[in-house]
């Protein structure tokens, strides 16, 4: 049997005391009414309903919510207890409302969730936001389940403040192996170009994702955070809803991958953690980011299926760079 050595392969990003004390000073506190200059860049260690109090008006282009589900679990210090699906709908309520004045005009909004949970989070956008879709990506991750279908999907709720949101289409494009390579009656290729690696299409992508890993111990993202979304993840919804120097606001940030890939791509962020651990390691993960741009997954201007490398040329989909550096298409 393959003897694998998990202790040295394992990368995951750990806080020292020292770390906790030196990232701490880092972070911010809300006391008073701020402009967004103020908070542009920073992690805001604070109890979310508190912070919403001060934060400035119009500033943010992108929100990405990714709260606790519906459903008991522990975050360090903090506890989040399963409810009914009006009380759980009614907890989302209360924190929209107090985000509704931070949103730009023409800002766009990402809310995940599970099966659970998904009943409240549609209803609530529905409430304040033009609803334009639900992406369900798989989460292959867990042993299983004996007396019910195993989950392994959840949801990103997408809505916009209106008609006039942004949307790159382009920059999230699919390039997919094309398997019957049609030709028209001139015998040239129909819909699709030929490559040394084999025969491609670009097609739009869809709101099913099945190609996102989620964070383990031998990705150099992972943390210990029970709920961490992969980079990759939001670099899709970063790429398609933001442009260069645009604001990304996460308001239950975790350990940070979504001001971590804003940076990377180049995005403005405010991350609010109520935790000072997780607070803490977002600091970490940022500093890190100063010296590594890569994204799992994202090589030599290629976005690569799950479980593939940039040796493996024939993978079936893939994201190249076109010749803006800001640009992507997947």
């Amino acid at each position: 049997m393959l003897s694998i050595n998990r202790v040295t392969r394992n990368k995951t990003i750990k806080l020292s005391g020292s770390d906790e004390n030196r990232l701490a000073a880092k972070c911010v506190q809300l006391k008073s009414k701020t402009t967004a200059d103020k908070i542009l860049d920073k992690t805001i260690n604070q109890n979310l309903f508190e912070a919403a109090e001060f934060l400035p008006e119009e500033f943010v282009d992108l929100l990405f919510i990714d709260p606790p589900y519906n459903m008991n679990k522990e975050f360090n210090s903090t506890k989040f207890k399963g409810t009914s699906i009006e009380e759980y709908s009614e907890w989302i309520d209360s924190f929209i409302k107090k985000l509704l004045k931070c949103l730009k005009p023409d800002a766009s909004i990402y809310f995940c969730g599970d099966w659970k949970s998904s009943t409240s989070i549609h209803t609530i956008l529905n409430k304040y936001f033009k609803v334009k879709n639900r992406i369900t990506w798989e989460r292959e991750k867990g042993r299983g389940a004996k007396v019910n279908w195993k989950n392994n999907s959840e949801d990103i709720w997408f809505a916009v403040n209106s008609d006039n949101a942004y949307f790159d289409y382009e920059a999230v494009k699919i390039k997919r192996q094309v398997i019957a390579p049609y030709k028209n009656t001139n015998s040239e290729p129909k819909d699709w170009t030929a490559e040394a690696e084999g025969n491609f299409r670009l097609t739009h992508a869809s709101n099913i994702w099945t190609d996102i890993s989620v964070p383990f111990w031998s990705m150099a993202e992972n943390t210990e955070h029970p709920t961490q979304k992969p980079e990759k993840l939001l670099a899709k919804i970063i790429l398609a809803s933001s442009k260069p120097g645009d604001v990304v606001m996460d308001p239950f940030l975790g350990s940070g991958t979504t001001s971590v890939t804003a940076k990377k791509l180049g995005r403005n962020y405010v991350g609010i953690e109520i935790d000072r651990s997780f607070a803490c390691l977002a600091e970490k993960r940022l500093e890190l980011a100063e010296v590594d741009k890569t994204i799992q997954g994202f090589n030599d201007g290629i976005f690569w299926e799950r479980n593939t490398g940039s040796n493996v040329r024939s993978a079936p989909s893939i994201l190249k760079v076109d010749s803006r550096q800001e640009k992507f298409h997947y």
